[in-house]
């Protein structure tokens, strides 16, 4: 048993409350460890960027509590909130969210520039990644010059920089063909095994789902199934 990353506990996030109760998230525990690769599937509407945004802080439960890294956030005031995921966790949009008036380059840094990051040591971890995803040519890029594909690289690219614990990824290939998509994800599970990055994937994609060691169905707020990939074996329960 590794390290807890995330321990979610009666999670539920309800819009309506006062008039007919729609539950994006409903009744939701979830537990994940350090260094696991996991795929959070389900139709458009079960939940999966909702409970995605619980995780990260960028909204909070209407009950119930999340726990990152032995930190209660849901118990953290937006400043700290802001601090907390400036130092632990890598985000993935699926809007990719570039800064338009900054260089692709600028953007891969932003969070190890706010980190305090060495310049040196940017440009190395930067220079490092723009190779991997194939995109040395586009440092100095604008995202309005860049296609749908490579502003979600350097997203990708941006979530990574700072070695963060733990990465939330909403649709990170959606934009992406086979050959981008295939060299992401191997760039994304080497992180995985070697620096036990923890990523947490929202997904429709069958490429993403195939190389996840763990899958998590959400229906209608709830999750359903929790299935574990072991080598070539796989592990299902079915949530009752």
């Amino acid at each position: 048993m590794g390290n807890t990353v995330i321990d979610a506990h009666n999670v539920n996030k309800v819009y309506n409350p006062d008039t007919i109760p729609v539950y994006a998230i409903n009744n939701v525990h979830l537990h994940i460890e350090e260094g696991e690769f996991t795929a959070l599937v389900g139709p458009s509407g079960s939940g999966k960027t909702t409970l995605l945004n619980l995780i990260g802080g960028l909204d909070k439960p209407d009950q119930g509590n999340i726990v990152i890294n032995g930190v209660d956030i849901t118990q953290l005031s937006p400043g700290e909130l802001i601090e907390f995921r400036l130092k632990n966790i890598g985000f993935v949009f699926q809007s990719f969210n570039l800064i338009p008036v900054l260089t692709a380059k600028e953007n891969a840094e932003f969070i190890m520039l706010l980190q305090g990051a060495k310049k040196a040591t940017r440009n190395e971890r930067i220079g490092q990644l723009f190779k991997e995803i194939e995109m040395e040519d586009k440092l100095n890029s604008r995202p309005a010059q860049l296609s749908g594909g490579q502003q979600q690289r350097v997203a990708v690219a941006r979530a990574l920089a700072s070695k963060p614990k733990f990465v939330l990824a909403d649709e990170p290939t959606a934009n992406l063909d086979s050959k981008s998509a295939s060299n992401l994800l191997d760039i994304m599970a080497r992180l995985n095994k070697e620096e036990k990055i923890t990523f947490l994937f929202s997904t429709h994609d069958q490429r993403v789902i195939e190389r996840a060691k763990r899958v998590i169905t959400l229906v209608d707020g709830k999750i359903t199934s929790d299935t574990a990939m072991v080598d070539t074996n796989i592990l299902h329960a079915e949530i009752k």
